[in-house]
């Protein structure tokens, strides 16, 4: 197909020997691995030898594999379209670099002490990313003359459609349930196997006061083969395990999706008495033209579905942040020489 481009790659990369930062470390460690998760048990949780302990650890790994596809297509009276599509997946065992939550959907202090706690997608994990955009130069005819052919040439009309899958987040408990008495204490909640709970979230727009499916997650519960005598129940929830680990893992769950339309109308202007290449361009910029909702995803100051005695946390589950602004409609006047 004539004026036609078009690309397909594979994108991969495997990181090895990367930083590993925890916040204040100077918790003991879990007595025993149980058939429900890590256990705590005994009253002393913090070393009271030493003060705080931070570290970093060469210890992370990282592995990305994509399909990244590209096509350009020229067409007749001045218009051309390009889009973009990508399919991949990062997957990682700490996402920070100086600190160890450098977005806001990560963890502050993850478990150390397992690997296996604290892998899985990463923080800037995006699976699905689609881009299309468009340029037209609007000819004017060639027999219009003066003014009316000065007002109907040099307009140029573009468009960008960018929509893309949302980024992970990681449903907690809140406060400090196992007690490990440090400054950046959590747990991780029971993600239950019940029909419909693959996927603990409610999609749309119409769905942002209740995204994630609070049913689908409950707190942990003493593990087979353990006396119940060593869990140490929530204070709003008898027969439950607070110092036990949840079995919900790092990232395991995706937040809303991303659709956005901008849209630009330019006239160019040459003014050849001042230069051959002096223009006054006038923009309009439409931003968000559908004022479509993007909601943002749940961060790791707002992702607590239960709090340190048990009990389900105001408001839990509700997407509060907007991930791009409303309708903006935008005029100026651009100089270029």
């Amino acid at each position: 197909m004539p004026n036609l481009t078009a690309t397909v790659a594979y994108v991969g990369s495997h990181g090895v020997h990367l930083p590993f930062l925890v916040n204040d470390a100077n918790y003991v460690l879990p007595s025993q691995l149980t058939s429900g998760g890590y256990l705590w048990t005994g009253g002393q949780r913090l070393n009271p030898n030493v003060g705080r302990i931070d570290f970093t650890t060469w210890s992370s790994t990282s592995s990305y594999n994509a399909l990244q596809v590209g096509v350009t297509k020229k067409m007749s009276h001045d218009f051309q379209v390009q889009g973009s599509y990508t399919w991949g997946k990062s997957i990682d065992t700490s996402s920070g670099t100086g600190t160890p939550d450098s977005f806001q959907n990560s963890i502050t202090s993850m478990f150390f002490f397992d690997p296996s706690l604290h892998r899985g997608l990463s923080d800037f994990n995006v699976s699905q990313s689609v881009s299309v955009n468009y340029m037209w130069n609007i000819r004017a005819p060639q027999s219009l003359q003066g003014p009316v052919k000065w007002a109907v040439s040099g307009w140029q009309l573009g468009g960008v459609l960018q929509a893309n899958t949302g980024q992970p987040f990681t449903p907690l408990i809140g406060g400090d349930p196992l007690g490990l008495n440090n400054t950046d204490p959590f747990d991780y909640p029971v993600h239950l196997s019940t029909p419909g709970c693959e996927n603990p979230v409610n999609r749309g727009s119409g769905n942002a006061t209740n995204f994630l499916r609070l049913s689908c997650f409950g707190l942990p519960q003493p593990p087979t083969g353990i006396a119940p005598a060593l869990c140490t129940p929530f204070s709003t929830a008898l027969g439950t395990c607070s110092n036990l680990v949840g079995n919900t893992s790092r990232n395991s769950v995706i937040g809303p999706g991303l659709v956005n339309f901008d849209l630009s109308l330019f006239k160019n202007n040459y003014i050849r008495r001042v230069s051959e290449t002096f223009n006054a361009q006038f923009r309009v910029e439409v931003f968000n033209i559908f004022n479509h909702p993007n909601f943002g995803s749940l961060v790791s100051t707002s992702n607590a579905i239960f709090d340190g005695t048990g009990a389900t946390v105001g408001g839990a589950g509700a997407l509060t942040t907007q991930g791009t602004t409303s309708r903006q409609i935008q005029f100026a006047l651009k100089l270029a020489w």
